[in-house]
């Protein structure tokens, strides 16, 4: 099957060579993805994110036209930027030139360069008539159709020694088909099947075909009804400590943008089997006020045990896969319904919104007598209450919220972000999650997994002395006042980021990086857990090269030093990118070679890499090895392109990758990706 795929892309890359035509770069979409990336992790969804740039890419905004709320859709401005914008426009009028944004002091050049590419000073198509016949002449479809998998044999696919013995029980391959429809940017539906690794596909108890499926339709307008969405959609309020589903990000190198963009109701699109809500949604307009109900139902992964003659939920499914015997037992074994409203009042710079809802289970959760886990959610059902805040004056722009769930804990933040001057930005946030808030979609900004249990203060600077030269920083201390998973005492630590950037010119830029972490943890080997302090720093220089209007470089340099109690541990990465996107051509891509040398898992380090499209990932380089990949996109016609990724990673020190059903034996693990789409 491998010589079919490779025989099938040497054909189609012969055959663009024939043709001529113009292709749109991705390359800016990637560019956003990896600045906005760090600290993600290695098995994040970036799907919703890449596909949402990329319809703005293809479809922009009208400059003169778009609201604030549109603008939060692109994750690279912040809330002062995209005010500033708003505010300018209104009095000044309508923009002229793009150029003109040069004239707004909270917009550098990177952004107004980024925001460009999404803005047009121009309507797009909007929904004026809703017939079937305009519907299918107007409208735009999208078809994908992606299959991965690793080559290497892994422990899971091979025949079980002994009888009952557990074993993946579907094949190793990775199916994903996506179909998008468009009318303008106001109509739109989706559908998502995704079958993993290892799971059954049309066999056995998924007779079905895939695994998971999602799928929405979805409306937006300026009338009274704002928006309305049935099917699968997403919630994002505030700054998620009370109702945050799909995506989030939290600190990173973009320091400005800490805050969270409060997009409110929209439909879902990612392949995370977990995060969102099922059901119907609507977002009504009232002059200042928006009301949104909404009401969800699905069957999500659970565990359950029998405890006193009862069942209750030991834990919640978070990855998705039913693989083995034991994993499609725990499949849809909890109901889950969910109902309730936000209110939001908007007027100039000023925004409050309040919101309220009941998530119910069929089950109750067990109380866990495991001491740190002692004050987590227990019951069948949560009441949750928030209300949010943000505020512009001059400056100044002002953000916070605070969440209660009934009957349990409370949860603060509030932050400031203040542009002393027009070269210099200051942002103090100061949060405060009590150890028994409970929340099942709490995404707020915080050093551990969920905002609770925790109390910091960040505090981050933007230095821009001139159109060359960034200077990015924050501190972030937080303490733990009760214990955690391998803390089994309350705990503290904090991190510190500092990032310098020097573009010369257009074609050249340069990335010097320092980070810094200290956290507790127990200090193993001991009768009694005591705690230790545990440091990791890593320092980074990256270097951007634009040969021509065709070929980029890339070359980065990291290091890390890990250190706990008598544990000391230092590693390094180092790759080479040549990335490949001319203007007129059939065919563009991208190739990697790195070099890796870390003792393990706690010196591991993460890369952003390039894969094909909506498939974007941060993998983790350890232990010691070369990893290369090389990716490529074709456009065979105007209606079809064909994305073809080949990656392998060879370890020099090991003679098995992987533990569990994942085992390879070995020292060499492959993947390859093939994908298709169509557009019509």
């Amino acid at each position: 099957m491998n010589f079919k795929i490779l025989v099938l892309l040497g054909f189609l890359l012969f055959l663009s060579w024939q043709l001529k035509s113009q292709t749109e770069t991705d390359l800016p979409v990637e560019e956003i993805l990896e600045s906005i990336s760090e600290g993600s992790g290695e098995d994040f969804d970036y799907s919703e994110l890449v596909e949402r740039l990329s319809y703005y890419r293809k479809r922009p905004f009208n400059l003169n036209k778009v609201s604030a709320e549109q603008l939060q859709e692109l994750v690279f401005l912040s809330p002062p930027q995209i005010l500033a914008l708003i505010n300018h426009r209104d009095i000044n009028g309508k923009f002229l030139d793009i150029l003109e944004l040069q004239s707004i002091d909270a917009l550098d050049d990177e952004t107004i360069k980024k925001l460009s590419l999404f803005c047009i000073l121009s309507d797009g198509n909007a929904v004026n008539d809703l017939r079937l016949r305009s519907l299918m002449s107007y409208g735009t479809n999208e078809v994908m159709f992606t299959y991965g998998q690793v080559l290497q044999k892994q422990k899971g696919y091979l025949k079980p020694e002994q009888a009952g013995q557990s074993h993946y029980l579907g094949g190793a391959q990775r199916f994903l088909t996506r179909y998008r429809y468009h009318y303008g940017q106001n109509l739109s539906a989706s559908l998502t099947m995704k079958k993993d690794a290892g799971e059954p596909f049309f066999s056995g108890q998924q007779k079905a075909g895939f695994d998971f499926y999602s799928g929405n339709i979805s409306y937006k307008n300026q009338g009274r009804l704002r928006k309305l969405v049935l099917g699968d959609y997403s919630l994002q309020f505030g700054q998620g400590l009370t109702m945050w589903s799909g995506l989030s990000f939290g600190k990173g190198a973009a320091v400005a943008t800490i805050t969270k963009n409060n997009v409110g109701l929209k439909p879902y699109t990612s392949t995370n089997e977990l995060l969102f809500l099922r059901g119907l949604a609507g977002t009504f307009n009232f002059k200042k006020i928006d009301i949104t109900p909404f009401v969800s139902h699905r069957f999500i992964d659970g565990s359950l045990e029998t405890t006193d003659n009862a069942e209750e939920i030991s834990s919640v499914g978070a990855t998705g896969f039913h693989r083995t015997q034991s994993e499609l037992s725990k499949k849809g074994s909890v109901q889950q319904l969910i109902y309730g409203a936000s209110a939001q009042y908007s007027n100039k710079g000023l925004r409050l919104g309040a919101i309220a809802y009941q998530t119910n289970f069929d089950y109750a959760f067990e109380n866990d007598k495991t001491p740190y886990k002692m004050y987590e959610f227990t019951g069948d059902k949560l009441n949750n209450l928030g209300a949010y805040y943000n505020y512009n004056w001059r400056n100044l722009y002002l953000f916070g919220e605070v969440a209660h769930s009934l009957n349990s804990g409370y949860a603060f933040l509030n932050g400031v972000i203040s542009s002393l001057t027009p070269k210099v930005s200051l942002i103090l946030f100061h949060r405060d999650y009590q150890k028994d808030y409970h929340s099942f979609f709490n995404q707020a900004v915080s050093e551990g997994t969920n905002a609770v249990n925790e109390k910091g203060f960040y505090t981050g600077m933007v230095i821009s002395p001139n159109k060359k030269t960034e200077f990015n920083t924050y501190v972030d201390f937080f303490k733990f006042p009760w214990l955690r998973y391998r803390v089994d005492a309350p705990s503290s630590g904090y991190e510190a980021l500092s990032q310098f950037t020097y573009s010369p010119s257009k074609r050249l830029k340069a990335t010097l990086r320092y980070k810094f972490e200290l956290k507790e943890e127990n200090l193993s080997g001991n009768a009694i857990n005591f705690i230790t302090d545990v440091q990791k720093q890593n320092y980074r220089f990256e270097l951007n090269y634009k040969i021509s209007n065709s070929f980029q470089l890339r070359n980065r340099v990291e290091m890390v030093e890990y250190k706990k109690d008598i544990i000391a541990e230092q590693g390094f990465l180092m790759y080479q990118d040549v990335i490949y996107h001319p203007m007129s051509s059939r065919l563009s891509g991208n190739f990697r070679f790195a070099i890796f040398d870390t003792p393990g898992f706690n010196s591991r380090l993460y890369a952003f890499e390039n894969d094909v499209l909506y498939s974007y990932s941060v993998p983790a380089y350890q232990n010691k090895g070369l990893r290369f990949y090389v990716n490529t996109r074709c456009r065979v016609n105007k209606s079809a392109d064909l994305w073809f990724k080949y990656a392998s990673t060879s370890y020099t020190d090991l003679e098995s990758i992987g533990s569990g059903l994942d085992k390879i034996e070995g020292s060499k693990k492959s993947d390859v990706k093939l994908q298709l789409r169509f557009q019509f």
